[in-house]
């Protein structure tokens, strides 16, 4: 095998796929990423075998076909370091030879037949969605997962269908974010019972792979793996044992709610402003709505005290909540600075509820005020 390539176009590509490889392995391989190509495709693959992704490159000469395996950390630093605007690679019997105009590095041959195959069945039954719906899924609900849980239903993000939506979920159990959105349903689609959880892991590496928000992407199950297909990767994912918990039953029941419509920017920005004086012991912040103002503040015997006003659209009975800061920045953060949404509470120690108008709910338990 030979080719070449522009240094920088491979890079972007090679760290998505390297993601994959682990970093310690009882077979070295895995620890590599193989590149295969033929006279009208380069596919660069990685696999830990409970995920495997296959990404297709573009821009690359191909002067010889053939397959060859790149250590995930010398190769990629080579990407890296290299000042060369192009490099070749070029297999023989004894090695992998990456030369550019200024630089020659010598990497020993492994065997690529032994790299694990990196492919999903093809299903006649999957979803369909634009891929810019299917990152927001993931944006607006992968932070609230918990990969150190010893519940390891919450170290995914659960998929269900509603009707003609795709729902996703996740939570660490003293938050939950949920997005939703519409997708052609092709064939007898299954996404069992709170049994599709898709490890925090594969959806972070699913979001990276969806370059093109403007195309249509395909969501399929098949022999317990999801498979995600793009115009130009396929990534397959083990998934999560055991059940996820009933989320839906976490949602408030509010009889008569106050109901607070607000901006993102004017909201994050005083959020920052009064978490300065919180602590990693005492996260808490106070948000007080009345007439006509939101406070914020921010106290800890350590540091000191922040407070932080703007007005909103407020005039019921005053009201007083506590939230961890950082859970409420989670949820900011996915959105846009001029996005409106809506904080539904029923008195001062409810469940508190963020929605916006696209499907996007979030549910934070509040903090004991005695802290």
């Amino acid at each position: 095998m030979r080719l070449t390539f522009n240094r920088e176009s491979l890079l972007a590509a090679f760290q998505t796929v390297a993601t994959v490889a682990p970093s310690r392995s009882p077979k070295p391989i895995l620890q590599c990423v193989k590149i295969s190509a033929s006279t009208d495709q380069v596919v660069l693959m990685a696999t830990d075998t409970e995920i495997g992704i296959r990404l297709s490159v573009e821009d690359i000469d191909v002067e010889a076909p053939g397959n060859a395996i790149l250590p995930v950390s010398e190769f990629g630093n080579i990407l890296r370091e290299s000042t060369d605007e192009k490099l070749s690679v070029a297999v023989s019997e004894s090695s992998v030879d990456i030369t550019g105009e200024s630089s020659l590095f010598n990497m020993a041959f492994q065997n690529p037949d032994e790299y694990p195959d990196v492919n999903g069945a093809e299903s006649e039954s999957f979803l369909k969605l634009p891929a810019k719906l299917l990152k927001e899924l993931i944006r607006r609900t992968l932070y609230a997962t918990d990969n150190e849980s010893s519940r390891y239903a919450l170290g995914g993000v659960l998929l269900e269908m509603s009707s003609s939506n795709l729902v996703a979920v996740g939570t660490d159990g003293r938050r939950l974010a949920k997005m939703e959105g519409p997708v052609e349903v092709v064939g007898a689609v299954d996404l069992g019972d709170s049994n599709t959880i898709v490890p925090s892991k594969s959806m972070g590496l699913i979001d990276r792979a969806l370059s093109n928000p403007e195309e249509e992407v395909t969501v399929s199950l098949s022999e317990g793996h999801l498979v995600v297909r793009t115009s130009t990767a396929m990534i397959t994912s083990g998934l999560v044992e055991g059940r996820f918990p009933k989320w839906r039953e976490v949602f408030p029941n509010f009889s008569d709610p106050s109901e607070i419509n607000l901006t993102v920017g004017p909201v994050y920005s005083k959020l920052r402003q009064a978490s300065i004086m919180t602590s990693d012991e005492s996260r808490g912040i106070d948000f007080s709505f009345d007439s006509g103002t939101l406070k914020m503040h921010g106290l800890t015997a350590q540091k000191g005290e922040a407070k932080t006003e703007l007005p909103v659209a407020y005039y019921g009975d005053p009201l007083t909540i506590s939230m961890d800061h950082r859970y409420v920045a989670d949820f900011l953060k996915t959105l846009d600075n001029e996005s409106p949404f809506t904080i539904s509470v029923q008195g001062n120690e409810s469940a508190v509820l963020f929605t916006t108008e696209d499907g996007y709910n979030y549910i934070v338990m509040p903090l004991a005020r005695d802290r």
